[in-house]
């Protein structure tokens, strides 16, 4: 026989995700990658490149230069650290935003066939349509169809009153 549990929190409870806390503690994925998708925008612009070049060659100077407190010497390993640390962080964050950019697609172009499927259907639906009505004007008695016979009939009147 089946054992009700409580909602509360039990480890036995398989109708709760482990980890999940029932208040406000909820991580929001969707926050997330709109936050990664930003980071991503913002990593692909010149404005970021001419920063990152102006620091890169700012650090470089003062690590050079004989007055200053050095640092980081020649080899620059703290600096190549700082590359190393951005570009672990980077990629992950780029290759989530281009998932989520892929997610989107892939519903853009299911909305598009689905509007499209529609569109045909309509188009088959009024060609039949048409062809109907234009079955049905065939039997539809024209005004010149009306003269001829009223033509016809006067002439048939005609040459019966000239009998």
């Amino acid at each position: 026989m089946a054992r009700l549990i409580p909602r509360g929190g039990d480890r036995d409870d398989l109708s709760v995700p482990r980890g999940s806390a029932p208040s406000g503690g909820r991580f929001d994925s969707d926050a997330f990658g709109r936050m990664s998708e930003s980071l991503a925008r913002f990593l692909g612009t010149g404005r970021y490149l001419v920063a990152q070049t102006v620091f890169v060659v700012g650090w470089i100077a003062l690590n050079l230069l004989a007055g200053v407190d050095h640092w980081d010497p020649y080899p620059f390993i703290l600096l190549n650290l700082a590359f190393s640390t951005q570009a672990a962080y980077a990629a992950p964050l780029i290759l989530l935003a281009q998932n989520r950019q892929d997610d989107r697609d892939r519903a853009s172009i299911e909305r598009d066939r689905e509007v499209a499927d529609r569109t045909v259907a309509d188009t088959e639906y009024l060609a039949r349509e048409l062809a109907s009505v234009r079955l049905a004007l065939d039997d539809v008695v024209t005004r010149a169809d009306l003269e001829e016979s009223l033509e016809r009939l006067a002439k048939l009147l005609s040459d019966q009153k000239s009998l």
